[in-house]
């Protein structure tokens, strides 16, 4: 029997076109994510709004057939531009539905009317702005909460004029979901056509970026700066010259800094990346005065757009714009820390999570400075991975700047970073084995924090008896009764709230009970939950946490039936 007859064998340009359309593809598929829950939302509320979602359902099959059919890429960039056009109008009609913003947004369009009248932004309390429950509340350990403006400006300054005109929280969430759908149609025309359609599908079509966009997100503003800052970063100086491009990129860095403290994670890896490229091609002085007029207006550019705030009250300015940093917020996200509060019963050394945080950045620095041919291209990913290991890990700072990752994947290759500069090593170090001995040396001091904080016992031994009411035909609590000894040798000063998943209560209140506990001592507390009622649903905690040291300790309340059998 004869063999089957084979096709004409296809050639690279054939190869590249192929992928092209599997890229196109992807993206008009990375679409529908969301789109059912958009329509079903404006089918109830706003007619039109579904309508136009409709018309967006044929676009995307439209999309899809013509990415499949047409024969030249000229063709094919065109069913791009389509598919990008498609998208811009799914996220408009998302906004339209979803605009009202959370604890970020409200708290810029507060700041945003601050800066309209005059006022001070940093170090006022707006407890009022959190009445609603889409606003979130960023409790500390210390049984606080924040109610304060803890972002750089630059978005605040950019949402005035707009709040002078809609009055309303839209302002923050209009200027971020501006910046987004600008970010994501300038990252499209600097990216190669290849890899057109997928920064449409990273920053639009998966729908979690349109989200944090909606919420007003000071992070998307910073984002939209640095897509300038990281497309071909390599370049920047070259020949020994910033130009018009790199004060641009610099000016860019500088005001996304301004914008969000994300930024300020990326930069200094940035500046060793662009030290090490340039060295490579110019020597130490010449790269050296690159990198240091790159950095010099990047500062300006920060320096400039803060300068009024920090004349204003150069103290709450300061803090302000240092506090998620410093402010002990209570856990949360889905990192390492969440084997201490999910996991386990508690941990009394929780700070050694915030330490394994910054050792690892720093070891990531190093190792950048040591090997950037190798770790080059992932400079836009680096910086993210510290944060797995904070207390605060929550997801949002890893993904908010994925479209950096793509831009830095497309336009700074392995191939940009095969002539920069590497220190010396000793000869013993130059090997393979010894390379990676070394990095894991640099990375070893993290692990071992995260160790410390994972295994350490939790400070507070608790028993519990529940309460138990009758409100509106729900069984439920109306106080615990908390037996808890400080095993620890430290004066601990818990704060009581409740979980039942990934988030905590408000702060119960504490009816009866000592404010603090002396070490080794044991002590009784009767705490009532918010509002005087809380019903138990199947696995419900009670968390103690004390700010200084940052410590934890979960017990399970008990549910109605074991607390029948006693």
């Amino acid at each position: 029997m004869p063999p089957p007859a084979s096709g004409p064998a296809s050639g690279p340009a054939d190869a590249g076109l192929q992928a092209h359309r599997g890229m196109t593809l992807l993206a008009t598929i990375s679409l529908f994510i969301g789109t059912r829950a958009a329509w079903t939302d404006a089918i109830r509320t706003k007619p039109a709004v579904a309508a136009v979602i409709s018309l967006g359902y044929a676009s995307i099959l439209a999309c899809g057939v013509l990415a499949l059919l047409v024969r030249r890429q000229r063709s094919l960039i065109r069913v791009d531009a389509a598919v990008l056009i498609t998208a811009i109008t799914l996220v408009t009609c998302g906004y339209l539905l979803d605009h009202a913003g959370t604890d970020e947004g409200v708290l810029t369009a507060q700041a945003a009317n601050e800066i309209l009248h005059g006022h001070v932004v940093y170090g006022r309390a707006w407890p009022w702005l959190f009445g609603t429950h889409s606003v979130g509340i960023t409790k500390t350990m210390s049984g606080g909460a924040d109610y304060t403006y803890a972002y750089p400006p630059l978005t605040a300054l950019i949402a005035a004029p707009v709040h002078a005109v809609v009055h309303s929280t839209a302002a923050a969430t209009l200027v971020t979901t501006g910046a987004l759908l600008a970010s994501t149609v300038l990252l499209w025309v600097l990216l190669p056509p290849l890899w057109r359609s997928a920064a449409t599908a990273v920053c639009l079509g998966f729908g979690f970026l349109p989200h944090y966009a909606y919420d007003g997100y000071p992070a998307i503003t910073a984002l939209a700066l640095l897509i300038p800052v990281v497309v071909r970063w390599p370049q920047t100086g070259a020949d020994g010259r910033l130009g018009t491009p790199g004060v641009l990129r610099a000016v860019c860095l500088g005001a996304a800094c301004a914008a969000q403290q994300l930024a300020w994670f990326l930069t200094p890896f940035l500046l060793i990346g662009l030290y090490a490229v340039r060295r490579g091609e110019l020597g130490h002085r010449r790269a050296l005065a690159v990198v240091l007029r790159y950095a010099g207006t990047a500062v300006l550019t920060w320096s400039a757009i803060n300068a009024y705030f920090a004349a204003q009250d150069f103290s709450a300015w300061l803090t302000g714009t240092l506090l998620p940093l410093s402010q002990k917020a209570i856990l949360h996200g889905q990192g390492a820390m969440g084997i201490s509060y999910y996991m386990t019963s508690g941990s009394s050394r929780l700070d050694f999570y915030s330490y394994a945080s910054v050792l690892l950045l720093l070891g990531l620095l190093v190792a950048t400075w040591l090997f950037p041919r190798r770790l080059g291209p992932a400079v836009t990913v680096l910086p993210w991975t510290a944060f797995y290991l904070a207390t605060r890990s929550q997801d949002g700072y890893f993904l908010m700047m994925t479209p950096l990752w793509l831009a830095a994947a497309a336009t700074a290759p392995g191939a940009a970073f095969a002539r920069a500069w590497q220190p010396r090593l000793p000869r013993a170090a130059t090997g393979r084995r010894a390379k990676v001995a070394l990095t894991t040396a640099l990375l070893a001091p993290a692990l071992v924090c995260v160790v410390v904080a994972a295994a350490s016992p939790p400070p507070l031994h608790m028993s519990l008896t529940a309460r138990f009411a009758t409100h509106r035909a729900h069984l439920g609590i109306t106080a615990l009764h908390v037996r808890a000894r400080n095993t620890t040798g430290r004066r601990l000063t818990p704060h009581f709230a409740s979980r039942t998943g990934q988030g905590a209560s408000n702060w119960w209140t504490i009816a009866a009970g000592p404010a603090a506990l002396a070490p080794h001592s044991s002590a009784e507390y009767v705490v009532t939950p918010p509002g005087g009622f809380r019903r138990v649903k199947p696995r419900t905690y009670l968390i103690a946490v004390t700010g200084t040291p940052m410590t934890i300790t979960t017990v399970r309340v008990p549910s109605t039936a074991a607390s029948a059998a006693r």
